[in-house]
């Protein structure tokens, strides 16, 4: 490119204004104005939103250059590279352009199809179609916060919760002291949040225990305290709470094995790995009621009052937790998936594919989707943050959640939908150690002889060297040199105010540095910019801007800046939160933040400030100038602050998020209300108990067909209700006595003899010492029997002893189970239980042989959160047909429901053309946007869709067994085939050990995995050594040795 010494001046001209603009102002307004500047146009338009901060680094080359060919090259290869970021930059602009109106479309569909099956008696709180002053979850957000702000208040609160002993268990990645803030990206502010609300809830009043749950780390470049089992956190001040404390009270850091052992890996490669720490966390539960039941509970087991998720992994896992113990859960999401990955393709260094790869992202996203399907409360800080970022996802629709909670306040039918109430909650702080500055610069604060006066910290010598006259006030902000911080625009407005520079000086905390060329570009690129400005507005002696302070400063440094009656300032271009802005008026900081974000909410509460536009150089000094000049304007900031600083407490806070708790219903497992560990005698049988249940089972439609002749149980409800109460009472009469062994004596049959060597529990499966878990999703029927009978020979000697025990999990209905059996010749009492209906069902064999099997009532029960029973079935045979958005070339439609192999707690449909369903991600979507919380499971190698409550699994089947009955799930191992069912992946990972039968399943359902939002790989443990594989059409005796392998069985 000859003669391209024009770029010179040109590059020179575009690279000075830098990668941002002074007010992001339109190109019209601009012209309109006569300001119109084509570099700032070109910058603005093409760098702008990228990640190119080394432009500039690129252009100092070759400015620098001599020779001219050489100087050319470069200069040429930077306008390749300004031309590929503006196509860049319009290729992404496009995409996203159609992603938005595509989820729009979405999102306008399912809220009108929604509304259509809700239309009737609609009540003008469901009409309105604006969010306005209303939040997301229907309550008004105008006025301060509702916080109990009295000591009296207080003592009355107490009073009344001290009979209530809860016991919360909250997910998290820590330690109690000397938490590494910053030691990388898994330890950022979420950190010292979890363990603080940790600790305050110990401190509560009615708060017996509190566990925090996160990873055992034992490896070599961690600290050894990470693997602790377990840490007490001391509570910080808790005069006054103390005093009906317990043995095992308190706040603690339990600290769970999973995952690669001394090794410390990042949250991204923890997720094949989460099924483990979840067996881990309800093991921990478990032995935790037995024993809060010992101390408080009068010898019955205290379970959870709830369960808390922080974060996308810890979401996911409290999901499963919520679901295996029948508890209500929590969220706080911190940072959010979508919103991140939003960000990422908007700097334009990454594809889809690339972030996901790195990120994880889809399956961070999943985890964030299924902790909105299980939670009953979002706990938000900020208003911004449910308008702006939960509303990203397919789960969450402010509209549709104002209509839902509507109609539920109403009592009016939702046909199954659900919404999670969003509730903000601000972050809270510990106030009790802070003294607020009284003295200024002039004049020390009053001495006495119990409070001599110490002697100034290191911080403020290390700051004070760099002003001429230290005595005037300090304007301070404290934020990382990130462009999104919006620094430079402060350094501009001081610069370039010369009133606030005559009356103020300017304190830059940007992190720790060692050298510029040591930080990231980015960065760096912040802290150049800085550094030329002080140069250009000759700051000099007015701004400091230190490179090192410890955690432990922050505190000196704001009493500082109350010391000499200055300001703090947090410009970003959006805060979601600002807990700097809650730490400094603690310390009697009057406050100037951005509009943007969360500190609308803190000053509206306050009322200790201004708010500026971050993009309004001018607003900015002047907001500054008017707090440093009138000083009874400062006073009156400061006072107000400190007066009502006390609202973002820790228990204020906690009061707050205790009340939430309490206006949930409360869940837990329900069959303990006898003595569920009773033992028979050897001479009694669960035999009569047995033929209670199945007599009461024929009326009840739970027999052995389990499923419906047509049409739900409930399909008449005058009629059901009128004798459900007694139905009730007497199937609950009959399963206790079933469950305890209660009956009557009888003459044992032959199959019971092995049952009278030992002391009786029913079922079966509990006296076993292993549980072998047939759960192969076989092509064909005849696939499935020969895998079920070479696993039954290579354990035949260990079956015989009683030793093994075998469980059949699957999606077929109980009815095709024993259709399976007969045409096998197995029998029923080969198997301990039976998992069907994709885990929405759940039967044990009985020694009846005209009725083999009993169902698990209470199981029922447990899954039942969040089903929408008939109503749910009414909608979703609506919604099948249009579920594809084609119909086959006959005009049938792809999916049609099943009746005769539906059950009350699993809807099936018929696949009419495999091929063509859409995925079931996709289908995922459609229900989640529809406010349908389902799990949908593809089966039957493509030919069947279920649709079972949301927490209900043939995994989560396992764990309620363990919960339910004590059977470990590390004595459990379960066989699968290469591929499966779209619940294949639940079933690989945790504490069970498993068998990968080679070849078995591997093609013609593999298809069912081809489309999903993140590969198999990213969440199958392949490298546990709990999973082994077999070869291709393995003898029975290579399953022995597997499982021998494994060390279940003795060679």
């Amino acid at each position: 490119m000859a003669g391209n010494d024009w770029l010179n001046s040109y590059l020179e001209a575009i690279l000075d204004v830098g990668p941002a603009l002074d007010d992001v102002k339109s190109s019209l307004l601009l012209r309109e104005r006569g300001h119109f500047s084509p570099t700032r146009y070109f910058v603005e338009e093409v760098i702008t939103g990228f990640d190119e901060t080394d432009l500039h680094r690129s252009w100092v080359k070759a400015a620098a250059t001599r020779s001219p060919q050489e100087r050319n090259t470069r200069l040429e290869n930077m306008c390749w590279r300004i031309w590929n970021l503006a196509r860049q930059k319009k290729q992404l602009e496009g995409e996203e352009a159609q992603r938005k109106a595509k989820r729009r479309l979405e999102r306008e569909r399912g809220r009108r199809e929604a509304t259509a099956d809700m239309s009737e008696d609609l009540s003008e709180g469901e009409k309105g179609d604006v969010v306005g002053d209303v939040s997301a979850h229907g309550e008004s957000t105008k006025g301060k916060l509702p916080r109990i702000n009295s000591v009296d208040a207080m003592e009355t609160w107490a009073s009344q919760q001290k009979g209530k002993k809860l016991y919360i268990v909250i997910h998290g990645l820590i330690r109690g002291e000397n938490m590494e803030l910053g030691r990388d990206s898994d330890t950022g502010g979420q950190v010292k949040y979890v363990v603080e609300l940790a600790r305050a809830l110990g401190s509560m009043p009615g708060v017996y225990r509190v566990d925090l749950l996160t990873r055992q780390v034992s490896a070599p470049d961690v600290d050894w305290t990470y693997a602790e089992p377990t840490e007490m956190l001391t509570p910080s001040n808790a005069e006054g709470f103390m005093d009906e404390r317990g043995e095992s009270s308190g706040a603690y850091i339990v600290r769970i094995p999973f995952g690669p052992k001394d090794k410390y890996i990042p949250k991204e490669l923890l997720w094949p790995h989460i099924p483990e720490f979840v067996d881990g966390a309800l093991n921990h539960i478990i032995q935790m009621t037995k024993v809060l039941g010992e101390q408080i509970g009068g010898g019955k087991p205290v379970w959870p009052v709830a369960i808390h998720g922080h974060y996308a992994d810890a979401g996911d896992s409290a999901a499963l937790l919520s679901g295996a113990l029948n508890v209500p859960m929590l969220f706080t999401g911190h940072s959010l998936g979508r919103d991140k990955l939003e960000q990422l393709l908007k700097q334009g260094r990454l594809s889809r594919d690339e972030i996901n790869t790195t990120y994880k992202i889809m399956r961070r996203i999943e985890g964030e989707e299924l902790s909105l399907d299980a939670s009953e409360i979002l706990i938000t800080s900020t208003r911004q943050e449910i308008e702006e970022q939960w509303r990203l996802y397919d789960g969450f629709d402010p509209i549709l959640e104002r209509k839902i909670r509507a109609r539920i306040k109403r009592n009016v039918s939702c046909y199954g939908r659900f919404m999670p109430r969003m509730v903000i909650i601000p972050p809270g702080m510990e106030f009790h150690h802070i003294v607020p500055q009284d003295g200024d610069m002039d004049g020390e604060t009053e001495t006495n002889e119990e409070h001599p006066t110490s002697p100034d910290p290191p911080i403020w010598s290390e700051i004070m060297r760099f002003f001429i006259n230290p005595r005037k006030p300090m304007i301070l902000a404290l934020a990382r040199p990130d462009p999104k911080k919006n620094i430079t625009t402060l350094v501009k407005a001081f610069g370039e105010c010369r009133p606030l520079r005559e009356l103020a000086n300017l304190t830059l905390i940007m992190g720790n540095r060692d050298g510029i060329d040591e930080m990231s570009s980015t960065n760096s690129s912040v802290l150049l910019s800085v550094l030329k400005l002080i140069d250009k507005y000759d700051l000099y002696g007015q701004v400091a801007y230190p490179k090192h302070h410890k955690q432990s400063d922050v505190p000196e440094i704001y009493r500082l800046a109350a010391k000499t009656k200055g300001v703090f300032i947090n410009p970003a271009f959006i805060e979601p939160f600002g807990l700097t802005l809650i730490e400094a008026a603690a310390h009697g900081l009057p406050l100037v933040a951005t509009k943007n974000g969360g500190p609308v909410d803190i000053l509206r509460v306050l009322d200790n400030g201004l708010l500026v536009d971050p993009h309004d150089q001018q607003s900015i000094a002047d907001a500054l100038l008017k707090l440093v000049a009138e000083k009874h304007l400062w006073a009156k900031c400061r006072q107000n602050g400190l007066k009502n600083i006390h609202l973002y407490s820790w228990p204020e806070h906690c009061k707050t998020y205790l009340s939430k708790i309490a206006s949930c219903k409360p869940r837990h497992p329900q069959w303990r209300r006898k003595d569920d560990d009773a033992e028979t005698s050897e001479s009694d049988s669960p035999g009569d108990s047995l033929r209670d249940i199945q007599d009461i089972s024929l009326n009840l439609r739970f027999s052995l067909d389990g499923e419906k002749s047509g049409t739900s149980g409930n399909d008449n409800p005058s009629e059901s209700d009128g004798n459900s109460a007694d139905r009730s009472s007497k199937l609950e009469n009959a399963v206790l006595a079933w469950s305890q062994g209660i009956s009557n004596t009888r003459k044992a049959g032959p199959t019971e003899k092995a049952d009278q060597n030992s002391s009786v529990k029913f079922p079966a499966l509990r006296r076993r010492k292993y549980l072998i878990v047939i759960a192969v999703d076989s092509d064909s029927g005849t696939g499935l029997l020969e895998t079920t009978r070479k696993i039954l020979e290579a354990v035949e000697k260990e079956r015989s002893e009683g030793s093994v025990g075998f469980i059949l999990s699957t999606s077929l209905t109980i009815s095709e189970i024993r259709s399976f059996l007969v045409s096998g010749g197995l029998n029923p009492n080969d198997f301990d239980a039976f998992i069907c209906n994709s885990g929405s069902d759940l039967y044990y064999s009985s020694n009846s042989e005209d009725r083999p099997f009993v169902v698990d009532f209470y199981y029922h029960s447990h899954i039942e959160y969040r089903w929408g029973g008939e109503g749910l079935r009414k909608t979703l045979i609506r919604w099948a047909p249009q579920a594809t958005g084609k119909k086959s070339e006959n005009q049938e439609p792809i999916l049609v429901a099943a009746e005769q192999l539906s059950t009350d707690y699993c809807y099936t449909f018929k696949v009419q053309k495999p091929g063509t369903v859409p995925p079931v991600k996709e289908l995922r979507k459609l229900l989640r946007i529809q406010a349908l919380r389902c799990h949908v499971i593809y089966c039957q190698n493509g030919t069947r869709l279920n649709v079972i409550p949301v927490l209900a699994s043939r995994s989560q089947a396992l764990r309620y067994l363990y919960v339910r009955w004590g059977v470990e799930l590390s004595k459990m191992v379960v066989f699968v085939g290469e591929c499966g069912d779209t619940d294949y992946e639940g079933l690989l990972g945790g504490t069970h050990k498993s068998v990968i039968l080679k070849g078995v399943c591997s093609n013609a359902i593999n298809q069912l995995h081809a489309n999903r939002n993140y590969p198999l790989s990213d969440v199958m443990p392949l490298d546990s050594p709990n999973i082994v594989q077999t070869s291709e059409e393995c003898s029975s005796g290579e399953v022995r040795a597997s499982l021998e392998k494994l060390g279940v069985l003795r060679s």
